[in-house]
């Protein structure tokens, strides 16, 4: 069990948050949530010891073992994977390294004979001569094959560090795991098989995600962090948010009625002051309205940006035709004979862990690379707007503000038509004057949003879009998806996403052979578990 008892946190002088008390137990999953900013990864920290609070204390039982997913993909490289996962239980690491420094000896004392025999009970107490057999159990429900287990740390690309990474937290049965955004990089199955290990896992758990249907499948409880507080709520995120929106809506209209009955007492009393035989009453009234004041709704650091997507004329009956096209990036072979066409209402997901044929794809679709081999052949009537995985060119060495960045790919060049629109995107006040190149991740992402809103294109094309948005931002780029009638092209990791917008799912092998089928993800889904 963990304890929080009166905790709070200041920066700079203002309150992160205050007086916060909380109990986490065994058996259950804590969803943490909140609005970028809000101290989700802050909190995470605080409960794992590497952050002091200003006040109040986290209080944790005896001899509780806590395992934290690790940031810093580069902090094990000189080990191999096998040892970066087992050294997510540092008193057997230890212990292990220990007992091959005695053995490596060519005498032992009889001082080492006796600390030997100790490190062999403590470690086999520990697990450790099922160590590797459960770290590899990990690692190749995290996607990593055996063939990798041995691989010096150094030598892995940057997605599967991540996995490593997790599968150390995973490893040696903790009681308690602190994960922030440990779907991050994940690819549908080592999700889904992250899921069923968390939903066996007897301990206690405590996660950080921007991902909706993971939250709403492993969470029992959701700790939301608003108004400078931190609250608990039974629950998955669905029926968190669900019940928030309840509330939010009756705190309306009772504030509605009190506005309408001081509107009833105001008249009242202008109407009657001046007639004596009404006097009296009046001023009852009078000080009735004094004690009647309009609660004011809560100032909610969750903000939800407008996402709405209006093609300027539809498209015709032709749109596009992908024949027989095939790519190789970097000597690996990506597409393969790839042949589809694309029809009046698809929406179309590309899933899977092949990411580089889906970039691939979209680039060879928006003509900023050319195939090997096969043609793309766009409808006269199809306009496109793209949004590419990376960004960085439309940043990198721009010292336009965001006014005159919108400014070139809006219809409508003034400035207070672009003010208006980048305030729906959440962009207000003076933040309209800043660089562009200074925006953080998200920002980036809400103006390349904009963009494709200002171009009327009649087919969208979308490469991990909700890649640095928080929840609101997924919500509302999801809501825009779902609503506007145009062909749409996107790959995404997010579970819901897909379920909700798309009504066909692109399926890329590792070869690049293209699997399509008409049907929602969660369909798919289920058709390729039986087929397995």
């Amino acid at each position: 069990m963990i304890t929080v008892s009166d905790l709070g946190l200041q920066y700079s002088g203002q309150a992160l948050f205050t007086h916060v008390d909380l109990q986490f137990v065994k058996g259950n999953c804590y969803g943490v949530i909140g609005a970028n900013g809000a101290g989700k990864s802050t909190f995470l920290r605080i409960l794992s010891g590497t952050l002091e609070p200003t006040s109040g204390e986290v209080s944790i039982l005896p001899k509780t073992r806590m395992s934290v997913l690790k940031q810093d993909q580069n902090a094990y490289d000189a080990y191999s994977v096998m040892d970066a996962v087992i050294m997510g239980n540092p008193r057997l690491y230890e212990i292990g390294v220990q007992k091959e420094a005695l053995y490596a000896k060519e005498e032992m004392t009889e001082e080492d004979g006796i600390l030997a025999c100790e490190l062999e009970e403590e470690y086999a107490e520990l697990g450790g001569w099922e160590a590797e057999s459960e770290a590899s159990r990990i690692l190749q429900g995290l996607g990593i094959p055996t063939d990798y287990h041995q691989t010096v740390m150094q030598h892995l690309d940057a997605r599967m560090k991540v996995k490593v990474l997790l599968a150390q937290a995973l490893f040696g049965n903790p009681d308690i795991l602190l994960l922030d955004e440990p779907t991050n990089n994940l690819d549908i199955n080592a999700v889904n098989w992250l899921e069923d290990f968390l939903l066996d896992f007897e301990g206690t758990v405590i996660v950080v995600s921007h991902d909706r249907h993971f939250l709403n499948t492993v969470c029992t409880h959701t700790v939301d962090i608003d108004f400078n507080k931190i609250k608990m709520y039974v629950g998955n995120y669905d029926f968190w948010y669900e019940s928030s929106q309840l509330m939010q809506n009756l705190m309306k209209n009772q504030n509605k009625r009190n506005e309408d009955k001081i509107k009833d007492l105001q008249e009242f009393i202008t109407r009657f002051s001046a007639n004596k035989s009404k006097s009296k009453q009046a001023t009852s009234r009078r000080k009735l309205l004094e004690k009647l004041t309009v609660e004011e709704m809560p100032a909610s650091s969750r903000r939800y940006p407008w996402v709405g997507f209006s093609p300027d004329r539809e498209v015709g009956k032709d749109i596009l035709f992908v024949t027989d096209v095939s790519k190789t990036v970097d000597g690996v072979k990506v597409l393969d004979k790839v042949n589809f066409s694309v029809e009046h209402g698809d929406k179309i997901a590309l899933v899977g862990d092949n990411e580089n044929a889906h970039t691939a794809l979209f680039r060879i679709l928006a003509g900023e690379m050319e195939p090997d081999e096969g043609t793309v052949k766009w409808g006269q009537t199809a306009t496109c707007s793209y949004f590419p995985k990376d960004n960085t060119l439309y940043f990198q060495d721009c010292d336009d503000n965001l006014v005159e960045w919108l400014r070139q790919y809006s219809p409508d060049p003034h400035e207070a038509y672009l003010r208006g629109f980048l305030g729906r995107m959440l962009f207000s006040g003076d933040d309209v004057y800043k660089p562009v190149k200074v925006l953080s991740g998200g920002e980036k992402v809400r103006c390349m949003l904009s963009r494709m809103m200002l171009s009327g294109a009649n087919v969208l094309m979308l490469d991990q879009p909700t890649n640095h948005l928080d929840l609101e931002s997924i919500a509302a780029l999801n809501n825009g998806l779902e609503a506007v009638r145009c062909n749409i092209l996107f790959a995404s990791h997010d579970h819901q996403l897909v379920q909700t917008v798309a009504n066909r799912v692109f399926d890329f092998t590792a070869d690049g052979r293209l699997i399509d089928r008409k049907m929602t993800y969660d369909e798919y889904l289920e058709r390729a578990a039986a087929e397995a």
